[in-house]
């Protein structure tokens, strides 16, 4: 009762309805709801107070922005649905309005990213050149994941949101966490775009997974450790955030002597060879399942799936 009484006083107010039938479609900042209300910063923000202190929403600060996103699915899906059924046979003008500005921030969005990305293209197409082209290596990625199905899935330094892209659709839910707030401005254009509601980005560490323990069945570091200063303890707090018979899954460079990377590009590391990959596995108790060299360019990719305790584990495979 006490819950119900919460979310009806957080609900009775037009704004505050409207804001999350909003946050339905995507997550958003508090001032693009603002743009979308056509109401002030400071007003918008009293709003989603309220729905937050209800658990009906919350809030994630990422860099000067703050981002708003449902609550608790086991809260706001009772709401919801209400909203659902008494809105069924009603044409609600301010919900037509919405939907328009909201079409206008994604597009705003997207703007952004085309721009970050024209201006980075050269930088990225730099180092992609050294390597087998990233469909490859994708597809290799896909193939060793396998068919099996995914409930909750973790992509750790997410940068632009592309493993979520191919992943997330085949998960039950998806996050992708980053600790540039750059980034996950651009994976959430990204991802918007594609429609892909069943995913949530978090500032965060990859030191310091905003997870609990097991609480994920498949995780992905996608050219990501090299720029770690401590791979092995990135490796066990994946592991921390898996549940019996997860999956971690590694994409990143065989050991290499492009000096230039690490001064240029702030690679910390230049590789990494299957003993240190399989020794911080077994440290982190995970089981190795496959190790995979793909060849190509003067970069050599590698991957490596390595899996938790708690079902009957297969041989590696090597490729």
């Amino acid at each position: 009762m006490k819950i119900a009484l919460e979310s009806f006083r957080a609900l009775a107010d037009s704004t505050r309805l409207r804001i999350v039938a909003l946050l339905r479609s995507m997550e958003l900042s508090v001032g693009e709801l603002a743009q979308v209300l056509g109401q002030s910063q400071p007003r918008v923000s009293r709003h989603v107070k309220i729905l937050c202190d209800a658990g009906l929403a919350e809030r994630r600060k990422e860099g000067s922005w703050v981002f708003v996103a449902l609550g608790d699915p086991d809260r706001i899906a009772p709401v919801l649905a209400a909203m659902d059924a008494w809105g069924a046979n009603e044409s609600d003008h301010w919900a037509v309005a919405d939907s328009a500005r909201l079409a206008a921030v994604r597009a705003d969005r997207a703007a952004a990213a085309a721009e970050w990305f024209e201006t980075h293209a050269g930088e990225w197409d730099a180092i992609r050149s050294l390597h087998i082209a990233e469909e490859q290596v994708e597809a290799a990625m896909a193939l060793a994941l396998g068919d099996r199905p995914i409930d909750r899935l973790i992509d750790i330094g997410t940068g632009t949101g592309r493993m979520l892209e191919l992943f997330a659709p085949r998960a039950g839910r998806a996050m992708g966490i980053d600790r540039s707030s750059e980034m996950l401005r651009l994976a959430r254009a990204k991802l918007s775009e594609q429609g892909l509601g069943n995913t949530e980005l978090r500032q965060a560490d990859l030191y310091a997974l905003p997870m609990a323990d097991g609480e994920a069945d498949a995780a992905i570091l996608h050219h990501v450790l090299h720029f770690a200063q401590q791979p092995g303890a990135a490796i066990r707090e994946a592991a921390r955030v898996l549940g019996a018979g997860g999956r971690l899954l590694i994409a990143d460079f065989a050991p290499h002597d492009r000096e230039e990377l690490r001064l240029r590009e702030g690679h910390a590391r230049l590789g990494f060879s299957d003993e240190q990959m399989l020794g911080w596995f077994d440290a982190a108790h995970l089981a190795p399942v496959r190790t995979e060299t793909l060849l190509g360019g003067e970069l050599t990719v590698k991957l490596w799936l390595g899996r938790k305790a708690g079902e009957k584990l297969g041989k590696v495979k090597a490729a």
